[in-house]
């Protein structure tokens, strides 16, 4: 070998490595430099119908990492996160496994089980502080999230929203609501939403302690949703949206009234935990059927996935555990060949940080926001550029979330007694 194709190949190794090696400098300067956690902190913004549950981790050299735990109706979050701040201070934020475990711990230790409501707001507050740690943790190493997550496996994410028409057994409301949606300047082409809860022939709400359907509303819930795939054509993806209300045979029977339209899921028609009734519902509907935004942690998503209790799992980010226990989530789904997305009725900062996550599952669909139309919300962020684009949310480049909170946008939007956080 000639010493000019030794010294290609040195220069090819070397760059090949490059990457690797400008990573591995980081790790160990981050490594040689110990951080070390000096301050949590929260703020709650007031929107019109729920509140936003903003956390701030500081490390001792001044970067800081932002995430956002549940709001409303997350009652108790705030002073949980609050309490658990003594154990945090002076911890390496980096350690954000070993972190997110012990605060695991601390949820059963207080609770004594995992499933009461105290244990749910507990891992509500974690999911906070864990998700605030690795923005961090992207800021202390220059690389984002996504990153850190294991790769991006795209550069965009797919958002859908919550339009519906005002009537769905009105054509005419259809095909006007269809054209407001396709002239939104977000470019939303997936719309989630149920159907109305009242017997239309006495306009009186159904009893709320009813899980069964009559066969005159499961006929109106049919032609509602033909009406709008008329009226919205097939460019579109629609969601069809229950709360955990339904029985399995009229969860059933709702599933062959919409399978028409082929929705892209049917979500959450039986009760929140697992159980044999909804493996029967996956073998029986000819829709997909999603769940998943009440669950928390492995263990909460485990039958659901090994029995085949639905087809699609729909975590939120604030309930199942931060980014790396749901990513643990979505690894475990992928063994079984299930698909992810996400519920979030968070802000912007929750919406920008789910898609950031989601980037980085390699079997996605997309991820709910209750944001882009264009108010305060889509301010709260200083972004570069549109935050919506075609009805997708970018994977962003810079270092950690990519992101920081517009000052003047969340002073001015402040809950009750809350201040800004400094």
């Amino acid at each position: 070998m000639t010493s000019r194709s030794l010294s290609r190949r040195l220069f090819l190794t070397a760059a090949a490595a490059a990457p690797f090696l400008s990573r591995y400098q980081r790790l160990i300067a981050a490594e040689r430099k110990r951080f070390k956690i000096r301050d949590v902190r929260t703020m709650t913004l007031q929107g019109p119908s729920r509140t936003y549950l903003l956390v701030k981790v500081l490390a001792d050299d001044g970067l800081y990492g932002i995430g956002e735990a549940y709001g409303t109706p997350g009652v108790g979050v705030k002073e949980q996160i609050l309490s658990m701040k003594p154990g945090l201070v002076g911890t390496d934020p980096l350690e954000i496994d070993t972190i997110y475990t012990l605060l695991d711990e601390h949820v059963r230790d207080l609770s004594g089980t995992r499933t009461d409501g105290s244990a749910h707001n507990l891992m509500r507050a974690a999911s906070g502080i864990e998700m605030a740690l690795w923005d961090l943790a992207g800021k202390a190493l220059g690389v984002p999230t996504g990153t850190l997550l294991g790769g991006r496996f795209r550069r965009r994410v797919r958002v859908y929203d919550h339009a519906a028409p005002r009537n769905m057994l009105d054509k005419a409301s259809c095909r006007e609501w269809a054209q407001k949606v396709k002239a939104d300047p977000a470019g939303f082409t997936a719309h989630k939403f149920g159907f109305p809860h009242t017997d239309p022939a006495t306009d009186l709400a159904r009893d709320a302690a009813n899980r069964v359907l009559t066969t005159r509303e499961l006929i109106d819930v049919q032609r509602g949703f033909e009406n709008c795939r008329e009226a919205l054509g097939w460019d579109h993806d629609i969601m069809v949206h229950c709360h955990w209300e339904y029985d399995l045979r009229t969860a059933i029977e709702i599933a062959e009234a919409v399978a028409p339209i082929k929705p892209l899921w049917f979500e959450d028609p039986l009760q929140v935990e697992y159980s044999e009734e909804w493996s029967k519902l996956c073998q029986s509907a000819h829709v997909p059927i999603c769940t998943g935004e009440n669950l928390a942690r492995r263990q909460g998503f485990r039958d659901f996935i090994i029995h085949h209790g639905c087809d699609i799992l729909h975590p939120d980010l604030r309930n199942s555990g931060g980014f790396l226990e749901t990513r643990r989530i979505a690894d475990m789904a992928d063994a079984f060949g299930l698909p992810m997305a996400n519920h979030n009725t968070g802000s912007q900062l929750h919406t920008w940080a789910t898609c950031q996550w989601a980037a980085s599952i390699r079997d996605y669909l997309t991820c709910e926001t209750i944001t882009g139309a264009g108010g305060w919300m889509d301010q709260l962020l200083l972004l570069d550029g549109p935050y919506i684009k075609d009805g997708f949310i970018e994977a962003t480049d810079k270092p950690g979330l990519g992101a920081e909170v517009n000052p003047d946008v969340a002073k001015a939007h402040l809950a009750t007694g809350e201040s800004w956080w400094g």
